[in-house]
């Protein structure tokens, strides 16, 4: 049976390189509006000016803005339960939300009902691909990854591992790094490269591994083919004389990572805001990137990441909304707040920094870019379509912007999922939005 041929009309927006981080007028911009985009099955196939012939299911989105789908580098999916909860910073927020809303995915049905109710969310927001935190449970990573599986999404995330301060029931035992390491073992054997799926070491963060658990990450990094890594670090100054403490050897919270074997091309570290010049320069070396969380770390007080520092360091940066620390799924709130968190750290960034790092720049960052993260032919058919504005507000600012940017920074500012009319996943509509009424 043929793949279905499909053509979406609309004003198309993505990227073919890397813009400077204050430049307007970028020439790494690809706009093409009112220009029709090509599907056939699963991938991208072309895009052109005129509408395709008869034998193309032609469906018309003119005036509305077609983006690739947004990739978040960094969200924890049990954690919708604890989003928005009031007054604590970083580790008062753990113990207090974070351990007990986990505790509850030990449970198959409640994992189950919350990766699904994650996923559709993810969906919901313009979030086709992403990197996630599930929970120490092996029944959170299968119900994770197999609602993924159910969406064709692209999907990054592995089980949690803690041995040590945190509650017992979510606690590895720490004098059996091997059930932890066959835990990850089976695991990995079940999903990694099936579908769209990928496999994550996942420490939490080093305060919650011993030497041997993170000895024991580091070698399951490098004897199984394209896993990723993910973990925190220096997210918070508690945290970070914490980890002094705990490892008096390292140079650094970063140095802890790198001497178990945990830094690569394929390592996603979130935040990264207190970290200094000798571990920027070891992340460059590595190739590894920093998801970069604004709204959490505004929410949680943490502290303003230094993006200039890390680009002219050749550290690559994404975007991610680390729900929940964030408040929001959306990754147009999560462009905004990165705004703001630069203009205080004294950065100005440009509409098309903050929307290339939610989409090709974190493509780029995981080795993805030949299937997420932009419009280019032989990609991966993972999009979104937006109304430029709903709001009264946020049409008249359209209509008097007077260029691109300031049409799309407006967007990016003034608009949240609401704008949002559906989300495309390997060339399928997973989500679209309700009619009113």
């Amino acid at each position: 049976m043929a793949a279905p041929r499909i053509a979406l009309r609309g004003d198309l927006l993505d990227f073919v390189a890397t813009p400077a981080r204050a430049d307007r007028d970028s020439r790494a911009v690809r706009w093409r509006p009112d220009h029709w985009l090509l599907i056939e099955g699963a991938t991208i196939v072309g895009a052109q000016a005129a509408a395709p012939d008869v034998t193309w299911q032609r469906i018309d989105h003119a005036g509305q803005l077609i983006l690739p789908g947004f990739i978040d580098t960094h969200v924890h999916s049990p954690q919708l339960d604890v989003i928005g909860s009031w007054g604590t910073q970083l580790l008062d927020w753990l113990e207090t939300y974070t351990f007990p809303a986990e505790h509850r995915m030990a449970d198959a049905a409640q994992a189950q009902a919350g990766s699904t109710l994650f996923l559709d969310a993810l969906l919901a927001h313009g979030s086709t691909s992403a990197v996630v935190f599930p929970t120490v449970h092996k029944t959170s990573v299968d119900a994770l990854f197999g609602a993924a599986l159910e969406r064709g999404m692209r999907v990054i995330a592995g089980k949690v591992l803690m041995d040590r301060h945190a509650p017992d029931t979510l606690c590895d035992d720490i004098d059996d790094v091997a059930g932890a390491e066959a835990d990850c073992l089976e695991l990995i054997e079940r999903w990694h490269g099936r579908g769209r799926l990928a496999y994550a070491v996942t420490p939490r963060f080093a305060p919650t591994s011993s030497d041997a658990q993170l000895a024991m990450a580091g070698r399951l990094l490098a004897h199984c083919d394209g896993l990723y890594m993910q973990t925190h670090v220096a997210e918070n100054p508690d945290e970070v004389r914490w980890v002094a403490e705990l490892f008096p050897d390292a140079r650094s919270y970063l140095d802890v990572y790198e001497r178990h074997g945990l830094l690569n091309a394929r390592s996603v570290l979130a935040h990264g805001i207190w970290l200094d010049d000798a571990d920027r320069q070891r992340l460059h070396m590595h190739g590894a990137q920093i998801a970069f969380c604004p709204s959490s770390n505004l929410f949680l007080g943490s502290g303003l990441f230094g993006w200039a520092a890390a680009e002219e360091a050749g550290v690559g940066i994404s975007l991610a909304s680390d729900v929940g620390g964030g408040t929001s799924l959306s990754m147009q709130r999560t462009m905004a707040d990165g705004y703001k968190v630069q203009a205080m750290a004294g950065t100005k960034l440009s509409a098309w920094a903050l929307l290339h790092a939610a989409t090709r720049g974190a493509a780029q960052a995981l080795g993805l870019q030949h299937e997420i993260g932009s419009l280019e032919g032989g990609s991966v058919a993972d999009l979104c379509i937006w109304d430029w504005a709903t709001s009264p507000v946020a049409r008249r600012r359209q209509e008097v912007a007077r260029d691109l940017h300031e049409k799309v920074f407006a967007w990016i500012t003034l608009g949240d999922e609401r704008d949002l009319v559906e989300t495309w996943v390997a060339g399928e509509c997973r989500h679209r939005r309700p009619s009113a009424g």
